[in-house]
């Protein structure tokens, strides 16, 4: 049955946040969570989660923090709304990922993060609830971190290339 849900993860197995995807559908599946699977181990969570979405990521949140001792971010869209981000994106290759909010950040923080120089060359765009990045040299070269993006937009997220993003589109309507 196709999941309902796209729980992407801010931030695990990168500093320290070790989280086995074997251990991440175990827990879903614990929190009645049906449809379960991962892709690759950048938490990528496609599932069907027992009533409220969002109760569903902060249930989430609170069980990977109670069980592992950090926090991480759940940010969950349904699979028709990560596929309209990726339509929506006003960039396109290989060095383009979108970076899914946690809420949406007020226009004026929008406008200035997006007239901001951070050195790269980086162009943005941010539409919604999503950020829009393409980086002319990867997004390894970068000096922009996660966290110059959570304070100049005042909300945190997680990135996805579009590769990523329309595999897991795919994965969850099959």
């Amino acid at each position: 049955m196709p999941a309902s849900r796209i729980v992407l993860l801010r931030a695990v197995n990168v500093g320290g946040a070790k989280l086995p995807m074997a251990r991440l559908r175990e827990i879903a599946a614990d929190l009645g969570a049906s449809d379960v699977s991962t892709y690759i181990a950048s938490g990528n969570l496609l599932c069907t989660p027992p009533g409220d979405a969002a109760d569903f990521d902060r249930a989430l949140e609170k069980a990977l923090s109670d069980e592992f001792g950090w926090f991480r971010e759940a940010i969950s869209r349904t699979p028709a709304e990560v596929a309209a981000t990726l339509a929506a994106s006003p960039f396109d290759g290989q060095h383009t990922h979108i970076y899914f909010l946690t809420d949406e950040p007020t226009s004026d923080a929008a406008d200035a993060f997006c007239a901001t120089d951070f050195g790269g060359g980086e162009r943005f765009a941010v539409i919604g609830r999503d950020l829009y990045i393409d980086y002319p040299e990867g997004a390894g070269t970068t000096k922009l971190t996660p966290a110059k993006i959570a304070k100049a937009l005042g909300v945190t997220g997680t990135a996805r290339n579009l590769r990523t993003c329309a595999t897991l589109v795919e994965r969850a309507r099959a």
